[in-house]
């Protein structure tokens, strides 16, 4: 429910001025203005003069750090931040979580959340440390031990509300993050371009938005889906979150849909060779970072059945099931091999225990430019000529 834009920003300054503020983060922009800065940051730090209210803002070339003491200072310094069309506040306190997002038509919508467990200054644990004015390491903020697990996406954000699903869904949810966030540094550039190829229903694209606008990222998130029924549907929840200035959708192939380049691609189940056209593209676009989830793997497991295996495989030609299986680690195997082949530094992980999804595998990559070694190049040959196959990925990258 919308609510007065002064009243939600004088709740955020009363926040922001307490010295038990954990974190806060602002970000984004008004629909028709922009702020001085892409991204600005506030916490309390505990310098040998005494505590202060660390300010650090970002103009997209640089950041640039001040710490203010507690008073006239810190208040005159929040005023001005507060006067910035940003238009996203993420702030976090011992009491809970709140966020302030801006809409088109100026009002506030806000969503509160309590702590989910004792805030720092209740803790009693160690002292995190940060530096001072000088460089030197200061005591600054106890860490707690034993601590309930934080979920990166609130299970009571609106979100849930309408995607529906209860805790098995969150669960997912979670781990996809949990995995987004392995993926990217932890310095994330002030603002990302994500596009999710093949988004479906869409709610880990708006999972992953809800969970890097909340680090302070400036977003630019598209969801493609050849469905056009599903572009109708998910750019109304966008509607209803409030974020459609940042999170649109395009109906098309993930081939030919006309999308920019983006610095993170996500391909989530997308079902058989449509994992290898979201890979394809990222490699085109020079992607970032790619996670991608598989599922289906027909076109190896087809080519499989046509031609004999080499020495010593022959058993797992004579046994359907096992030549299905050794079909999706094959795929996935080459998958990797070739985004290595193409400047990626690549894992393939387990993102979520298998009760959940038999699809539980998760590509993800990390360009790095490198050159492919000679070894690298003999490897991925030996292992597609010896098996007579001649990968999707592979084609889809020789017409780029």
């Amino acid at each position: 429910m919308p609510e007065s834009l002064p009243d939600a920003l004088a709740e955020v300054r009363d926040l922001l001025l307490r010295p038990d503020l954990t974190r806060a983060v602002a970000a984004g922009r008004r629909k028709g203005q922009t702020p001085s800065v892409v991204r600005a940051e506030l916490r309390p730090v505990s310098l040998k003069g005494g505590t202060r209210l660390q300010i650090v803002t970002n103009d997209g070339a640089r950041p640039f750090t001040r710490n203010v003491a507690f008073g006239d200072e810190a208040a005159s310094a929040v005023d001005e931040l507060l006067a910035e069309p940003f238009g996203n506040w993420h702030v976090e306190s011992p009491g809970g979580t709140v966020q302030l997002r801006v809409t088109k038509k100026g009002e506030a919508q806000v969503h509160r959340a309590a702590a989910a467990r004792p805030g720092p200054a209740a803790s009693g644990g160690p002292v995190a440390a940060l530096p001072d004015d000088a460089g030197a390491a200061v005591p600054a903020v106890p860490v707690a031990h034993d601590r309930v697990k934080e979920h990166l996406l609130d299970p009571g954000d609106p979100l849930f509300t309408e995607i529906g699903g209860g805790a098995a869904k969150r669960r997912q949810v979670d781990a996809f993050l949990r995995a987004l966030a392995a993926t990217l540094p932890a310095e994330l550039p002030a603002r990302l371009r994500v596009v999710d190829l093949g988004c479906g229903n869409a709610y880990l694209t708006f999972a992953a938005y809800r969970y890097l606008s909340g680090r302070g990222v400036a977003l630019d998130v598209v969801g493609v889906d050849v469905r056009e029924d599903q572009r109708v549907r998910n750019t109304a929840l966008a509607e209803r979150l409030g974020c459609a200035e940042e999170v649109r959708f395009v109906a098309g192939t993930i081939l030919d849909a006309d999308v920019e380049a983006a610095d993170v691609v996500l391909a989530l189940h997308a079902c058989d060779t449509a994992t290898d056209e979201a890979l394809a593209r990222a490699v085109e676009w020079q992607a970032r970072w790619v996670l991608a989830a598989p599922c289906c793997h027909h076109d190896l497991a087809a080519q499989l059945r046509k031609a004999p295996a080499p020495t010593p495989f022959e058993g797992l030609g004579r046994h359907g099931i096992l030549r299905e299986r050794f079909a999706d680690v094959l795929t996935d195997t080459v998958r990797a091999s070739l985004l290595r082949l193409h400047g990626y530094r690549v894992e393939v992980v387990e993102f979520i225990d298998s009760a959940h999804t038999p699809r539980n595998l998760l590509i993800r990559a990390r360009r790095t430019g490198a050159a492919p070694t000679e070894a690298a190049r003999a490897e991925y040959t030996a292992l597609t000529g010896g098996f007579h196959i001649e990968p999707a990925l592979e084609r889809l990258l020789s017409r780029a």
